[in-house]
């Protein structure tokens, strides 16, 4: 579940530089959100 909303929050990042700068910025603190996100998963799933 954790991917698929990282992976809507990256094609969210994408179209958000592509099509203005206001919003640009509220996306790419959601991109460094999901960024957090999946290395913690990928840490704690290492560590089982």
């Amino acid at each position: 579940m954790l991917e698929t909303i990282a992976f809507i929050l990256i094609i969210l990042w994408v179209l958000g530089l592509v099509s203005s700068y206001t919003i640009g910025g509220f996306i790419h603190i959601l991109i460094v959100i999901a960024v957090v996100v999946i290395l913690i998963r990928v840490i704690r799933g290492r560590r089982l």
